[in-house]
């Protein structure tokens, strides 16, 4: 069985991990806990490149991170890469008065998966589409997953009874892993 190290200690980019290689198979997800600098950049694509990078300098073998943007179009793509940081200052509340004189509630959650073996840089990247919710749900472990709501519940209310937003097949986690299965 192939061996992947996830540079995370995030319970939720565990798990979605964990069910794309149950789906693909013949994958086991290593998660490994690094002191990643974090570059601060509007291209979360460079963000995601940079952290595996930054990863692989420290454990010097192939390693995998993940990098989350969040697109509101109503509030013209903030808070992008700068989510993290954000999310620690803004209740959940914060997010939902940001958005509540509009009428576009869309939220864009952006996953960006950043492969680095020392020298093969490789990049995936998923949009799913949401809404913000008019109140905050479930306890998530940052405010934004109190009102990010996809397929009717918040992530907070999906972490609150152990579910992910999605079906394994449809995380670009599978891509991703299907990529994988060819490298080296």
């Amino acid at each position: 069985m192939k061996q992947l190290i996830l540079a995370t200690t995030n319970s939720r980019k565990i798990k979605e991990a964990n069910l794309a290689a149950k789906y693909i198979g013949g994958i086991k997800i290593i998660p490994k806990s690094l002191d990643i600098h974090e570059l601060q950049a509007i291209d979360g694509a460079h963000v995601a490149a940079h952290k595996a990078k930054e990863a692989f300098a420290q454990i010097k073998k192939p390693v995998v991170v993940t990098d989350t943007n969040w697109d509101i179009p109503a509030l013209n793509g903030f808070p992008g890469p700068y989510m993290k940081q954000v999310a620690q200052w803004f209740t959940a509340n914060d997010w939902i008065n940001l958005i509540r004189l509009h009428n576009d509630k869309t939220i864009i959650f952006i996953e960006i998966i950043a492969f680095y073996d020392g020298k093969t840089s490789k990049i995936f990247q998923k949009d799913y589409k949401g809404v913000i919710a008019n109140s905050a749900r479930g306890k998530g472990h940052n405010s934004i997953e109190q009102v990010a709501e996809f397929n009717g519940r918040t992530l907070a209310e999906g972490h609150d009874i152990g579910k992910v937003a999605y079906k394994a097949e449809d995380y670009i986690w599978v891509d991703f892993l299907k990529w994988f299965q060819d490298y080296e």
